[in-house]
C-alpha cells in the first residue's frame, strides 16, 4: 500500500500547483494586519475537502469582532484508521502582508511558477506544509487506503499574530480534539537539507521601551532632556544582557540567548527640535532556562542607571511574552518515527534540534503533548518574492505518508 501511494504522491505536482494557486489568491491576513481573517480561505478549503468521500471536516471558529465574518475559523479534517490513534499534520491558514511590492517581482497573491520554484504570498510559509498534507490525504482517498492510524490535519488560523485565537483557543476550548498519544508534526519549520528535526524553542520576549526627556529647541539644548540620547544610551546598556544571560546550549543555533533591539519609531518630524519621546523595541530569544522575569528584573536595573545618568525616565511594557516549554522529548516516539521515516525515505542522517523563532508546538508541549516541527524548506518566509520548491513539497508527502503506512508494508 505504501509504495501505491508513493506512487500517486510522486504523479501530483499539476494537483499542488492547482492548490498553491487557489490558496495564494486568497490573502488570508489576520485584523492586526490590516485584514479579514482566514474565513475566505477556509471556504475555499471546506468546499475542496468535500470532494473526498472519506474524510470528516470540523470547523471551530473563535469570536473576533474585527473581522466582517466575526470569527476566525480553523478546520479539524480527519481521516479514520483502524485506530483513533493520530497523526496530526497541523499548518496555518492565514499570512504575514507583503511588505514593500516594489521589491516583489511578480503580483504577491498570483503564482508564479519558474520551473521548480513557485512565487507567491504564502507558498512557503505556511501553504508548503498544508499541500504536502492534503497531497498525502489526496493519495490516501484515490487509493482508498485503509491505514492503521488515522489522519488528521488541522488547518489554523491567526499563527502570525500570536495564536490567541487559532490553536490555542482550539487547546483551551475543545482539548478533546486531540489525545494524549496522538503523533503531532507540525511543517512550519525546516532546513534546506531537511535533517533538522525541531524539538524545543527559545523562551519569546519583546519590549516596547519608551524614554521621556524634556522637548525643546535644537538651538539651547541645555534647556531640554533629549530622549534621543537617553534611548541611544539604554540601547547600548542593554548589550549588557548577553553578558548576564551568557550560557550556551549547543541544542541551539546560535548557542545563547539573544537581545536585539529592532522597531524605532518615530520622535520629532523636524531637525530643529530635541525629542521629548523616543520609542524602540527589543526582541529577546532567551534559553529556556532562564525565567522572563530574571531577564525583565534585569532590565529593569539598566534603565534605572540609565535615568540616572541621562536625567531621563524610562518605561518599558511587554508586547509578547512566552516563557518557553519543556521540550519534546528527543526520544519520544514523534521524533523517533520520523527519524526513522527520513533515513528510509531520504537516506540522511536526522539531527534533533532547537530554536529561537516560535512555533505552534509551544502550545502543545506546555499541555504535556510532545510535538516536532519538520520540513524542506528554502526559508524565503516574510520575504519580498516567497518562494518554494514543488520537489521538496512532493519529498515531504512521502515522508509524512511513511510515517502514517511504514508500519504497515
Amino acid at each position: 500500500m505504501l509504495r501505491a501511494i508513493l506512487d500517486i504522491i510522486d504523479r501530483s505536482g499539476d494537483e499542488l500547483v492547482r492548490l498553491q494557486s487557489a490558496l495564494v489568491a486568497i490573502p488570508a491576513l489576520g485584523p492586526t494586519n490590516g485584514g479579514q481573517g482566514e474565513a475566505a480561505k477556509a471556504a475555499w478549503l471546506s468546499d475542496y475537502l468535500s470532494g473526498f468521500e472519506g474524510v470528516s471536516v470540523e470547523r471551530i471558529d473563535a469570536p473576533d469582532a474585527r473581522v466582517e465574518s466575526g470569527v476566525r475559523p480553523s478546520l479539524a479534517v480527519r481521516r479514520p484508521g483502524r485506530s483513533p490513534r493520530t497523526l496530526w499534520l497541523i499548518a496555518h491558514t492565514d499570512v504575514v502582508p507583503t511588505g514593500d511590492l516594489s521589491l516583489w517581482q511578480s503580483d504577491p497573491f498570483v503564482l508564479r511558477r519558474d520551473g521548480d520554484l513557485i512565487y507567491g504570498r504564502g507558498v512557503e510559509d505556511n501553504h508548503q506544509g498544508m499541500v504536502s498534507a492534503l497531497l498525502l490525504l489526496r493519495a490516501l482517498e484515490q487509493a482508498r487506503a485503509e491505514t492503521g492510524l488515522s489522519l488528521g490535519i488541522l488547518l489554523a488560523a491567526d499563527e502570525e499574530t500570536g495564536n490567541a485565537l487559532g490553536i490555542e483557543h482550539i487547546l483551551r476550548e475543545r482539548p478533546e480534539v486531540f489525545a494524549k498519544d496522538d503523533l503531532v508534526l507540525i511543517p512550519d519549520f525546516g532546513t534546506k537539507d531537511g535533517a533538522a528535526i525541531e524539538v524545543a524553542e527559545k523562551s519569546v520576549l519583546w519590549l516596547k521601551f519608551t524614554v521621556l526627556g524634556r522637548q525643546c529647541h535644537a538651538s539651547t539644548p541645555a534647556e531640554g532632556v533629549n530622549s534621543l540620547i537617553g534611548a541611544s544610551a539604554l540601547v547600548l546598556a542593554l548589550g549588557r544582557l548577553n553578558d548576564v544571560f551568557g550560557r550556551e546550549d549547543s541544542l541551539f543555533d546560535p548557542p545563547t540567548s539573544t537581545f536585539a533591539p529592532t522597531k524605532k519609531e518615530a520622535n520629532v518630524p523636524n531637525v530643529n527640535t530635541i525629542p521629548g519621546q523616543d520609542v524602540f523595541y527589543l526582541d529577546c530569544r532567551v534559553l529556556p532556562d532562564y525565567p522572563l522575569d530574571d531577564v525583565e528584573q534585569e532590565i529593569r536595573r539598566i534603565c534605572d542607571a540609565v535615568e540616572a545618568e541621562h536625567g531621563v525616565r524610562i518605561d518599558f511594557e511587554r508586547v509578547v511574552r512566552e516563557q518557553a516549554a519543556p521540550g519534546t522529548p528527543a526520544d519520544c516516539e514523534a521524533v523517533t518515527r520520523l527519524a526513522k521515516a527520513l533515513r528510509d525515505e531520504r537516506g540522511i542522517e536526522p539531527r534533533v534540534i532547537g530554536i529561537g523563532g516560535g512555533t505552534v508546538a509551544a502550545a502543545f508541549r506546555k499541555r504535556g503533548l510532545p510535538a516536532v516541527c519538520w520540513s524542506t524548506l528554502l526559508n524565503t518566509a516574510h520575504q519580498p518574492n516567497e518562494h518554494s520548491s514543488i520537489a521538496n513539497t512532493i519529498a515531504d508527502a512521502r515522508v509524512f505518508a511513511r510515517l502514517l503506512l511504514d508500519s504497515e508494508e
